[in-house]
C-alpha cells in the first residue's frame, strides 16, 4: 500500500499493482467491508476517540458509498489494491482529512479478516437454505414412495431389498449432517476480530465487546495474533462444501445409472436432460455428470487454502489473500449446483414396477432364507452354507428362490415348510427389518416423523437469522 505512505521514494510499477491487487474480485466484499467500518467508527465515536459528529459524517458517508457500489456508480482503481482502500479513498475524497479518521485504532489486517467472517456467515446460511430445501424434496419423495421396493446394494451388486424411501432417507441424513456441519462452523466463526489491528491490538481504548455486538458476533476473539491470522472459517467452509460435494456427486452417481436404460429404476425430467447430436433416441442425464464432475473444482479449492495456509508464519502474511478466490468459487460452485441438483431430482419420476421387478433377480431374498432356517433352531453359519448351494442350484436350473418347488426346498433341509414362500416374499423381507434406521413402514414412518421435527425447527432457526441492524 504506497497511497498512504511516506516510506517509498518511488512509484509502484503497473506490473506489482496488477500482481497483488485483489480489487479485481472482491466486490462481493464491499457490503460487508462499509459495515465493518461503520461499526468501527462507532466504537471510535463511542469511546472519544473521534467525536460524535465526525463518527457520524463518517457513517453517513460510508452509507452514501455503498449505495454508489451497488448503483455502479463506483469505478474500483487497482492503483488503491483492495477492496478496503477503494472505500477509504472515496470517503476521504468526500469530505477530506475527516475520512483519515476511520482508520484510527484499525489495520487492513483485522479488517480482512472481518469481511471475510462477516461474509462467510451469510454464505453459510444461504448454502443451509438450499440444504434445507433440498432435504424438504427428499422427504416428500420418500412420503410417496414408503412400499415403493428396490434392491439394495453393495459393491454394486444386489444384496438385499430395501424401499425407495429407504434410500431416499440415506441422503437425507447425509444432507442433514451437512447442515449442522456448517453450523458448527458458523459457531467456530462467530468471533469478531475487529481491534485486532495488525498484530498485537492498539493502545487506543476501544470497546471491542461493543463492536463485536454491533457486528452481530458472539464476542471478540481471545487473542489478537490469531484475530489477523486465522483462515479456520475459510478452511473449514470450503471443507463443509466439499463434503457437500461429494454427497452430491455419490447421489448423481446412482442418479446416472438408476436413469439408464439397463437399470429404468427412475427416469429424468426432459427439462433436466440433455440429447445427442448425432443418436435420435439419447436421452442424456448431464446435469447429473455436471455436478458429479464439478466435484472436483471444489476439492481444488479446499486444496488451495490448504497448500496456501500449511507454512505461513505469525502473523498476517500476503499468501492470505490467496483465501478469496478458491472460498467465492467453492461457494458459487456448490450453491449452482444443489439449485440444479434440487430443480432435477425434485421433478425425477419412480418407476415403481421396475424397481419391483428388479427385486425378483439377484437373489436378493437370500438372507432372509437363511433367517428362516435360523429362526428353527439351525446355526446362521450351516443356514448359509445350505442357502449359499440352492442358490448355485438355482443359477444352474435357471430358477429362482420364490419359484423353487418345496420338493426341490426339502432336499436340502427337512425344516423348510410351506410358509418359506411368504417369508421371503418381497414386502415380507422389507417390512420385517423393524429395527431403528431400516426399511420397514413403521421404521420408516418414526425416521420421516424425526426428519419432519428437525425441518420444522430449522427452519424457524434460518427465518430468524438476520445480517444484524447496523443498516
Amino acid at each position: 500500500m504506497q497511497y498512504f505512505s511516506g516510506r517509498f521514494k518511488e512509484k509502484a510499477s503497473n506490473s506489482i499493482l496488477e500482481f497483488h491487487s485483489t480489487i479485481q474480485f472482491e466486490d462481493k466484499l464491499a457490503y460487508y467491508d462499509i459495515m465493518g467500518s461503520i461499526a468501527h467508527v462507532r466504537g471510535l465515536g463511542k469511546q472519544g476517540i473521534v467525536t460524535v459528529e465526525e463518527a457520524e459524517l463518517i457513517e453517513k458517508t460510508l452509507r452514501e458509498i455503498l449505495e454508489d457500489i451497488e448503483s455502479k456508480k463506483i469505478k474500483f482503481s487497482i492503483e488503491y489494491e483492495d477492496i478496503h482502500m477503494n472505500v477509504e479513498k472515496n470517503l476521504i475524497d468526500r469530505i477530506g482529512d475527516i475520512g483519515k479518521k476511520l482508520h484510527t485504532g484499525r489495520s487492513r489486517n483485522d479488517q480482512c479478516a472481518l469481511d471475510l467472517k462477516l461474509y462467510i456467515k451469510d454464505e453459510i446460511k444461504k448454502v443451509q437454505s438450499y440444504l434445507m430445501e433440498l432435504i424438504e424434496i427428499l422427504i416428500k419423495m420418500a412420503k410417496e414412495n414408503v412400499k415403493t421396493y428396490m434392491p439394495g446394494f453393495t459393491h454394486l451388486q444386489k444384496a438385499q431389498p430395501i424401499s425407495f424411501a429407504h434410500y431416499l432417507l440415506a441422503y437425507v441424513e447425509m444432507f442433514k449432517r451437512d447442515y449442522k456441519r456448517l453450523e458448527n462452523t458458523f459457531e467456530l466463526t462467530n468471533y469478531s476480530p475487529l481491534g485486532s489491528a495488525a498484530l498485537a491490538g492498539t493502545s487506543y481504548p476501544l470497546d471491542m465487546e461493543y463492536t463485536s455486538k454491533v457486528l452481530g458476533f458472539k464476542g471478540p476473539i481471545a487473542n489478537s495474533l490469531d484475530g489477523v491470522s486465522d483462515r479456520d472459517h475459510v478452511m473449514s467452509f470450503i471443507s463443509d462444501l466439499s463434503i457437500i460435494m461429494v454427497h452430491l456427486s455419490r447421489f448423481c452417481e446412482e442418479i446416472v445409472v438408476y436413469s439408464s436404460n439397463d437399470f429404468s429404476y427412475i427416469e429424468l425430467s426432459d427439462k433436466f436432460s440433455t440429447g445427442s447430436s448425432i443418436m435420435p433416441q439419447k436421452k442424456n442425464p448431464d446435469a447429473a455428470e455436471l455436478i458429479r464432475g464439478k466435484s472436483g473444482r471444489v476439492f481444488g479449492d479446499m486444496m488451495s487454502i490448504l497448500t496456501t495456509m500449511k507454512g505461513i508464519p505469525l502473523a498476517y502474511n500476503k499468501d492470505m489473500q490467496e483465501d478469496k478466490e478458491a472460498l467465492f468459487d467453492a461457494i458459487d460452485t456448490v450453491k449452482k449446483c444443489i439449485d440444479v441438483f434440487n430443480g432435477m431430482i425434485s421433478t425425477t419420476k419412480s418407476l415403481k414396477e421396475n424397481m419391483l421387478k428388479a427385486c425378483h433377480d439377484g437373489f436378493i431374498n437370500a438372507t432372509d432364507v437363511a433367517d428362516y432356517l435360523t429362526n428353527k433352531g439351525m446355526s446362521f453359519r450351516d443356514a448359509y452354507k445350505i442357502v449359499g448351494s440352492i442358490v448355485a442350484y438355482c443359477i444352474d436350473n435357471k430358477k429362482t428362490l420364490d419359484n423353487l418347488s418345496m420338493e426341490e426346498y426339502k432336499t436340502y433341509s427337512e425344516l423348510f415348510e410351506n410358509n418359506i414362500y411368504e417369508e421371503i416374499s418381497i414386502e415380507k423381507c422389507v417390512e420385517k427389518r423393524t429395527t431403528i434406521g431400516g426399511p420397514s413402514e413403521k421404521s420408516i414412518n418414526s425416521h420421516i416423523e424425526s426428519v419432519d421435527k428437525f425441518i420444522e425447527k430449522e427452519v424457524e432457526n434460518l427465518k430468524s437469522y438476520k445480517l444484524n441492524d447496523i443498516f
